[in-house]
Formats: structure tokens, C-alpha cells, sequence
């Protein structure tokens, strides 16, 4: 039986490889699953030989509002802008 990704949104701060920069380009990335999940699905949707990694925080009511404003299904992701 498939496991399902949950009802909550996780936030994913990605690292770019690329080793031409003077600094790591980052971006945050917001999963529509659970933690354990967030990582694996961002990954899929960046360069291979990124990194990413879960940002512990707890939303905030209007991030909430604002991520529920994007209609992510379960299993989606979407890079934030900025």
C-alpha cells in the first residue's frame, strides 16, 4: 500500500552545486508532504548533485494562508520566489 504524503507543508532550503560561484546559490523550496518526504521530492526537481535539507520552523499563520493560495496537491513541490 502507497504511503501517504500527509496534509502539511514543509519548507526545503536547497544548496546548488556549482562550483563556479564565489558563494552557494540557495533556494527554498515548499513540499506538500510530510518531513521525511520533502527532501526526496525536492531533490527529484533540482540538478542533479544539489543538496537540501528541511528547514525546522513553524509556519506562520500568513505563510500558511499564502502556501494553501498555491492549491499544491499531496506530493507536490514549488520553488518560492526571491
Amino acid at each position: 500500500m502507497a504511503e501517504s504524503f500527509g496534509n502539511s507543508f514543509t519548507i526545503v532550503e536547497v544548496t546548488a552545486d556549482d562550483l563556479s560561484a564565489n558563494e552557494p546559490v540557495k533556494q527554498f523550496w515548499i513540499a506538500f508532504a510530510k518531513p521525511s518526504q520533502a527532501v526526496t521530492l525536492v531533490l527529484a526537481a533540482v540538478p542533479e548533485g544539489w543538496t537540501a535539507e528541511v528547514v525546522v520552523q513553524p509556519l506562520t499563520q500568513e505563510q500558511q494562508r499564502l502556501f494553501e493560495e498555491l492549491k499544491l496537491r499531496p506530493g507536490d513541490v514549488y520553488r518560492l520566489p526571491g
